[in-house]
């Protein structure tokens, strides 16, 4: 009886000992709420909120309706005297030394070529980046993780548009073009938090991942496996990219300040609640 009346004493004691710190805690959070400090771990940045609301809000598709010359595109008229071979985004009709059929070239040209626009959109967002990075973590660390975004970058655009002319066709290369068919949009101009600028880059990556593995999935349905080869290490390395993005915009910081010692949260991660349909998941 006596050990018992112990051990109530001390499951008491340790009751009394938790609402104490949770009262704390709270005083704390309501503290550094209203200062604009406090962010309850366990909840997704606000930032990365926004960004999975536009992932569920995109609705990407290739412009497979667009072929041959256009004269309301930038790029597609001219005054120069030159030799004319072929009109942009068609394919040759009699063979490429490829053996897929002529409708199949043309189909996988077109949707390459749309993530080609789309890999160049990303490389000069990606450079305006690189160039503007600031601040104790960005300016030599994020500095250097974007040269190689702009590196794998180039050497995509440079995959995707080898993969154009293998099947025939004529790659996209006027830059005012490449925006206009591209299924991502570049950044509006100016200098943006660091923090704006990773949440921007990563959602240009979520959306090529995304057109990338519907393009895959149609080139094993035409059985144009040279596409899918390439595609595949592509989207690999894409995945690569936004894992590094979604990493560097987590909520841990090496200059977050002294508020892991008052919120009573000791910075750790927690267990986020996620919908299990994000594009971040």
């Amino acid at each position: 009886m006596h050990r018992d009346h112990g051990n109530n004493n001390q499951n008491y004691q340790n009751h009394q000992n938790h609402q104490n710190q949770s009262q704390q805690n709270q005083q704390y959070r309501q503290a550094y709420h209203g200062a604009g400090i406090y962010q309850p771990m366990g909840n997704t940045p606000q930032d990365l909120q926004k960004l999975m609301t536009n992932m569920g809000n995109f609705q990407g598709r290739f412009n497979l309706d667009k072929s041959g010359f256009n004269s309301a595109m930038p790029g597609h008229s001219t005054n120069h005297s030159m030799i004319f071979r072929q009109q942009p985004r068609t394919v040759k009709q009699i063979g490429s030394g490829i053996g897929l059929p002529y409708e199949t070239r043309l189909e996988m040209a077109l949707m390459l070529d749309d993530h080609q626009c789309a890999l160049t959109v990303a490389l000069h967002q990606y450079n305006k980046h690189h160039w503007l990075t600031e601040g104790a973590e960005a300016f030599h660390s994020l500095h250097h993780l974007l040269d190689e975004h702009i590196d794998k970058t180039q050497k995509h655009i440079d995959m995707v548009g080898e993969r154009v002319a293998r099947l025939g066709g004529v790659p996209t290369a006027h830059p005012i073009t490449q925006h206009e068919l591209s299924y991502i949009k570049h950044e509006v101009e100016g200098r943006y938090s660091i923090r704006d600028f990773l949440r921007n880059d990563l959602e240009h990556e979520l959306k090529m991942q995304a057109m990338l593995r519907t393009t895959i999935d149609r080139a094993h349905q035409l059985k144009d496996f040279g596409t899918v080869e390439v595609l595949e290490e592509v989207l690999r390395d894409r995945e690569d990219l936004g894992y590094h993005l979604y990493s560097t915009l987590e909520d841990d910081s090496l200059v977050r300040g002294m508020t892991h010692i008052t919120d009573g949260q000791y910075d750790r991660a927690g267990d986020r609640p996620m919908d299990p349909h994000s594009k971040l998941q």
